[in-house]
């Protein structure tokens, strides 16, 4: 099996290309696509609580805690107690955090229309589609319907 022709190799290597793409946009305004990520998933008016976080990205806790600690170093962020849950937090976004939550949206908005302008819509919806079935069958355990023994 040539591995450049697998469906799970191109999936890989594409999104290893947008990550870096986005890493070096993103490292010239200091900061990773990482916490731009994380920028564009928290509400810019009422903050987001720190545990919704990590499932909206799907992201571990401890990634997402390194990520945040980093974020907080730069000034991108802040934790403050959550009035609705005293036990909770909200983060917000500092007032650079949402110029740089600008940047981000600008970026990803960029690599969008630059790929629409590009590719069909026929092409896309195709895609799109591809996509939502993949993920569909992952999901429903289609792929694995029963573990295999290992001898």
């Amino acid at each position: 099996m040539e591995r450049e022709k697998t469906i799970d190799h191109l999936l890989r290597a594409t999104w290893q290309s947008i990550a870096k793409m986005y890493n070096e946009q993103a490292q010239k305004q200091n900061y990773t696509m990482s916490m731009g990520f994380v920028i564009l998933n928290i509400d810019c008016e009422s903050g987001t609580p720190s545990t919704a976080l990590g499932p909206l990205m799907g992201m571990e806790a401890t990634s997402l805690s390194r990520i945040i600690k980093s974020m907080e170093e730069k000034g991108l962020i802040y934790r403050e107690k959550n009035p609705n849950d005293g036990r909770g937090v909200l983060i917000k976004l500092t007032e650079l955090g949402k110029i740089k939550r600008k940047d981000a949206k600008e970026s990803v908005l960029q690599f969008n229309e630059t790929v629409k302008n590009r590719v069909s819509k026929a092409d896309l919806d195709g895609f799109k589609r591809v996509i939502e079935t993949i993920n569909h069958l992952i999901s429903d355990n289609q792929i694995y319907k029963e573990e295999r023994k290992v001898s």
